[in-house]
C-alpha cells in the first residue's frame, strides 16, 4: 500500500495528465495505491481572484469564464467523446461553483474562502479520474470530505485524527485492495458538512494524513524538481539535490519555509517510520530524495526566502521593562488573528517579530495592541534562513543587504532585510 501525491504543476495540461497515468503504470508503482491531487495549475490563484471579486461586490464573470475555459479546453484535449461523463461531472462543479458566489456577502471571509477555493481539487480530482477509466486504468473516485474530518478554523482546518483514522480504517483498505483510489488534496469537511481547507499547499499534508492512517509503506511526492534541493532553483543559482535526509531535519527545514514541502507533511510519517520519497514526474525513474529515519553527516547548507514577510516592534509607551505579562499580550493577540511568528527576538524595552504580511491581519493585531504598545512596522521585506551554514554561505548571501535584524544558533543563520534585486543568488 502506497500513496502517491501529484501536485498542480503535475496536472497543469493535458500531456500532464498523460504523464500521470505512465507513472501509475510503471514496474514500480504498486497495484494498491491511493492518489492524492492537487487542483490544476494556477486554479487555486484563479480561484482566488474570483472569490476576491465577488467577495468586493465587484464583476467576477470574467475571472470566471477563464478558469472554465482552461479546465474545458484540457478536458476536449483528453475526450474525444462529447458525450463522455466527465463532462456533466465538471458541469455540476462549476453549477456549484456560481450559485456560491451568488451568496457570497462582505462578511466571514475566510468561511466562504473555503467553499470557493476547494472546488480546484475537485475539478482536477474528477477529469483524472475520468481520464484514467478512459485509458483502461480502472480506479475508484472518493470525495476525501468524507474522511477528513476538521474543526471549524477556516483556511487552516485542525484535523480530527481519532475520527479522521477510524474513519479512513473502517472503509479504504478493502478498497484500495481491488483498485487504486483517487481523492483529493488540501480539503476537510466538519462535523456539521462545511467544507474546509487545510491551508495554502495542504495537498501534502493531506497526503500524509492517508499515509499515517492505512500506515501505507511509502508516500512519494511528485515534484516538478528532481528531489529536495537545498534551495528553490527559481530563486538560487547551482542548487544541490540531498540523496536522504533525516526526519528531522526535513521538519525544520519546512518549518523555516522550504516550499518543496509543507510543514505539517513530515510529522505524521516521522511517527510511524513511513519513508517520505520526493521525485520529478518529469524523470521518474531518478532516485530523488528519501525523507527518512537515517543518521547522516552534515549536510549542505540550505537556503530558504520568504519574501512579503512585516516586522513588527512593540515598545512600552513608558519606556519600562518587557515583561512576561507583555510578551502574553503579544502573543495572545499574535494567535488570536492567526500570525505566524516566523522570527523573534527581545531588548529590554522592545519586542520584534517577523510574521506573512498579510494586512489585514496586521492592521487587526496593531488596532488591538495599540492602547498598550507603539508599534512600528516595516513591509514587505525578505527573511533569510540558512540551515547548516559555514561562513561562506553566510558571505554569499549577506552581501550587499541592508539587514535590520539578524538572529543565529549553532546550526541555524536569519536576518531580515529589504527586498533586493539580485535574484538569482
Amino acid at each position: 500500500m502506497i500513496v502517491y501525491k501529484f501536485g498542480g504543476a503535475s496536472v497543469k495540461n493535458a500531456a500532464a495528465f498523460k504523464n500521470v497515468l505512465h507513472i501509475l503504470t510503471l514496474p514500480s508503482a504498486s497495484e494498491q495505491v491511493l492518489v492524492v491531487v492537487s487542483a490544476m495549475g494556477k486554479t487555486t490563484n484563479g480561484l482566488e481572484k474570483v472569490f476576491g471579486l465577488a467577495y468586493q461586490g465587484q464583476e467576477y464573470a470574467v475571472a470566471l469564464q477563464e478558469t472554465r475555459h482552461y479546465h474545458q479546453e484540457i478536458v476536449q484535449e483528453l475526450f474525444q467523446d462529447a458525450k463522455h461523463p466527465v463532462h456533466a461531472a465538471l458541469q455540476n462543479q462549476f453549477t456549484f461553483l456560481e450559485n456560491t458566489l451568488e451568496t457570497v456577502q462582505p462578511h466571514d471571509f475566510d468561511r466562504q474562502y473555503d467553499q470557493i477555493i476547494s472546488v480546484g481539487e475537485l475539478l482536477s480530482s474528477l477529469i483524472l479520474h475520468h481520464f484514467l477509466c478512459s485509458q483502461g486504468f480502472q480506479n475508484q473516485w472518493i470525495d476525501c470530505r468524507d474522511y477528513l474530518r476538521t474543526d471549524d478554523t477556516w483556511r487552516e482546518g485542525r484535523l480530527d485524527w481519532d475520527w479522521t483514522e477510524r474513519q479512513i480504517q473502517q472503509d479504504l483498505p478493502a478498497i484500495v485492495e481491488k483498485q487504486p483510489i483517487i481523492t483529493q488534496g488540501f480539503i476537510g469537511r466538519t462535523a456539521e458538512g462545511a467544507t474546509t481547507t487545510l491551508g495554502r499547499e495542504g495537498s501534502d499534508f493531506s497526503a500524509a494524513i492517508f499515509a499515517y492512517c492505512l500506515q501505507a509503506t511509502s508516500l512519494t511526492i511528485w515534484k516538478d524538481v528532481p528531489g529536495l534541493l537545498n534551495a528553490d532553483p527559481k530563486l538560487f543559482r547551482d542548487t544541490v539535490r540531498y540523496e536522504e535526509i533525516a526526519y528531522q531535519e526535513a521538519i525544520e527545514m519546512a518549518y523555516y519555509g522550504a516550499s518543496v514541502i509543507h510543514p505539517k507533511t513530515v510529522q505524521p510519517l516521522a511517527q510511524r517510520c513511513i519513508p517520505l520519497h520526493v521525485k520529478s514526474f518529469l524523470h521518474p525513474d531518478a532516485p530523488g530524495t528519501v525523507i527518512w529515519n537515517c543518521q547522516h553527516a552534515r549536510i549542505a547548507p540550505s537556503f530558504i526566502l520568504k519574501q512579503n514577510q512585516c516586522l513588527l516592534s512593540f515598545h512600552t509607551k513608558d519606556f519600562g521593562f518587557i515583561s512576561e505579562s507583555h510578551l502574553s499580550s503579544i502573543f495572545q493577540a499574535l494567535s488570536k488573528h492567526r500570525l505566524k511568528i516566523n522570527l523573534m527576538q527581545n531588548s529590554a524595552i522592545s519586542f520584534s517579530t517577523c510574521v506573512d504580511a498579510d494586512d489585514a491581519r496586521v492592521e487587526a493585531l496593531k488596532a488591538e495592541l495599540a492602547q498598550e504598545f507603539l508599534i512600528h512596522y516595516n513591509q514587505p521585506l525578505h527573511l533569510y534562513t540558512i540551515k547548516n551554514y559555514d561562513q561562506a554561505s553566510l558571505e554569499k548571501l549577506t552581501q550587499g543587504k541592508e539587514i535590520l535584524l539578524e538572529q543565529r544558533s549553532r546550526l541555524t543563520f536569519q536576518f531580515i532585510c529589504r527586498p533586493t534585486d539580485n535574484f538569482p543568488h
